[in-house]
């Protein structure tokens, strides 16, 4: 079967497709437009849809709309009930629904050429089930965890995989929501809510859990399956945070209250999953799967053997859950993924054809890993654009900025390049074979989706990359499936002695990650980065910004900077 993805209704609108099994394709349709998350979720952009992403998809596949044999649409109105029954405050609920009834038809204006009987609705926290059951290795046997804001009626599943069906187990009716009470504390700290969660977990480490007592009175397991989550008075714990005004340690400490009662909730519905199932793999998605300190809480102090968090856990994954559960449906034999590289990807005449139509300096080295290596020893913050864009929102080698993990200014400095808040750590990236030395955690770990400690050793000699609790939020790399991004990582150790490097996302506040080359070269050029390497080639800040009447050095690898077309 050839099945197309779509997610589309609440937030990051993404298209997946997949083929007799296997995953051709997913991207966000944010790495096309540039408008971070898609959209805002409110109801009046319900009927906004992902429709580069899935033309993309398409093209990726050689295929056109009528060649599709089916669409999975990520939410199913039939099981929605009004806002008002469910204690949610949300009066235009009734038009989201609207725009969710009508999404075949606006699918089938979209892509001209698809018949409307081919869409199909499936159930929004299935689609988050299928997304990490049927996308992770070795699960064929295994459990389920789907926690996030809100789905058509519950904000919670859980289930287990047996072969090609995910069996539901337990929900949790709404109001009560995990994600949703963790929107409200980040609105409540001063950021932007359905958006800005992840900054939440990075304060939390700068702060006590005092309030988690009372709090807890609030947010808990029920012992069932399901938890109590709502109508927390945010006030009477902390007073609102001005947006933009920073925060205090009354935030801080309100952040690691609540994600200390997220943690115990999250950890207590898995133990009553392995309960019912007594797998030894735990599958998780949904938004709050993306809280990393959470994840490795389950993984060091829960039942389950293997934890596996779905690289594009939140709304955005949908898209491929929802096309390999029709899929399964379908009698087709899903395969796991081999990675989150699924988006765009050019060719290297195609990236040189770029660079010189844009009259870039560039030069072409013997071995761009061991130029970045190079550049990385003498401190130099370094773009990095390779290969197939991620999907999902961690920065995985592909699309990232990288510097130097010995240099505790690093921090800081990568903060002021990304125009972000001085509080948020950034991450390494480490060989596969070199982490169980430096770090204590969940390995082999590729998605940077759990925390790990940093042994004590090596707490000065990284110090970029060490949060301010003594943990990192690694991704691991596979020689075998990364061989560039390894190559590199071993350049770097012979000339620093440092098996690690720091990487964070290719992008600014505010801005989507990087995907194409022409967002590669401006995120270049109104940032002070030093180095970007882009497919075989480099560009180098002092060329790209040398006055015409500067004499330029002679080129690498006989490829003339700014040579024309």
């Amino acid at each position: 079967m050839r099945v197309l993805g779509i997610n589309a209704l609440f937030h990051d609108p993404a298209a997946a497709l997949v083929v007799d099994g296997h995953t051709v394709a997913a991207a966000e349709e944010e790495r096309f437009s540039r408008r971070k998350h898609g959209k805002r979720p409110v109801p009046f952009a319900a009927w906004e849809l992902p429709v580069k992403a899935a033309a993309w998809c398409l093209s990726e596949a050689g295929l056109r709309p009528q060649d599709i044999d089916a669409v999975a649409y990520s939410f199913d109105p039939d099981l929605a009930k009004p806002a008002v029954d469910m204690g949610l405050d949300d009066p235009w609920d009734p038009l989201r629904l609207t725009y969710a009834r009508e999404a075949p038809s606006f699918l089938c204006d979209a892509l001209p050429g698809l018949e409307r009987e081919k869409v199909h609705f499936v159930a929004h926290h299935l689609a988050h089930a299928a997304s990490s059951a049927f996308a992770a290795p070795g699960a064929e046997h295994s459990s389920a965890l789907v926690v996030d804001g809100r789905g058509e009626s519950t904000s919670h599943l859980a289930g287990r995989r047996r072969g090609g069906v995910v069996e539901p187990l337990a929900s949790q009716q709404l109001p009560h929501s995990l994600g949703l009470v963790y929107e409200e504390l980040t609105a409540h700290l001063g950021f932007l809510r359905s958006s800005d969660e992840y900054k939440v977990m990075a304060l939390a480490s700068y702060g006590k859990p005092r309030m988690a007592a009372e709090l807890a009175r609030y947010v808990h397991s029920t012992g069932d399956g399901g938890f109590v989550a709502k109508n927390v008075p945010w006030e009477s714990f902390a007073p609102p945070a001005e947006p933009g005004r920073g925060w205090s340690q009354e935030h801080a400490d309100l952040a690691a209250s609540a994600q200390k009662c997220l943690e115990d909730t999250l950890l207590d519905m898995a133990r009553w999953l392995h309960g019912r199932t007594h797998d030894k793999v735990l599958t998780m998605a949904g938004g709050v799967a993306l809280n990393c300190v959470a994840n490795a809480r389950i993984a060091a102090e829960g039942p389950f053997s293997r934890v596996w968090v779905q690289p594009a856990a939140g709304d955005a994954g949908t898209a491929l859950g929802g096309a390999l559960a029709l899929a399964s449906r379908g009698g087709d034999v899903t395969e796991p993924m081999a990675g989150a590289d699924l988006g765009r990807r050019w060719s290297d005449e195609e990236l040189r054809r770029w660079l010189t139509d844009a009259a870039v300096p560039f030069e072409q080295p013997d071995d761009v890993a061991e130029t970045v290596a190079q550049a990385l020893a003498d401190d130099a913050i370094v773009a990095w654009f390779q290969g197939r864009a991620e999907y999902g929102p961690r920065a995985l080698g592909h699309r990232s900025l990288l510097a130097h993990p010995g240099r505790a200014a690093n921090l800081e400095r990568l903060n002021d390049v990304k125009g972000r808040e001085q509080f948020r750590p950034v991450a390494p990236m480490v060989l596969e074979e070199r982490a169980p030395e430096i770090f204590d955690g969940p390995l082999p770990s590729p998605y940077m989706l759990f925390v790990h400690q940093v042994r004590p050793a090596w707490l000065d000699r990284i110090p970029a990359v060490v949060h301010t609790d003594g943990t990192a939020r690694i991704q691991t790399v596979s020689s075998a499936k990364e061989p560039l991004v390894a190559r590199m990582l071993a350049a770097f150790e012979r000339l620093t002695g440092l098996p690690v490097v720091v990487n964070t996302s290719l992008n600014t506040a505010g801005r989507p990650m990087v995907d194409d080359p022409r967002d590669a070269l401006e995120c270049f050029g109104s940032s002070p980065v030093d180095l970007l390497a882009i497919g075989p080639y480099v560009v180098r800040r002092a060329d790209f910004f040398r006055r015409p009447d500067e004499s330029a050095p002679a080129a690498a690898a006989g490829v003339p900077r700014g040579e024309a077309a």
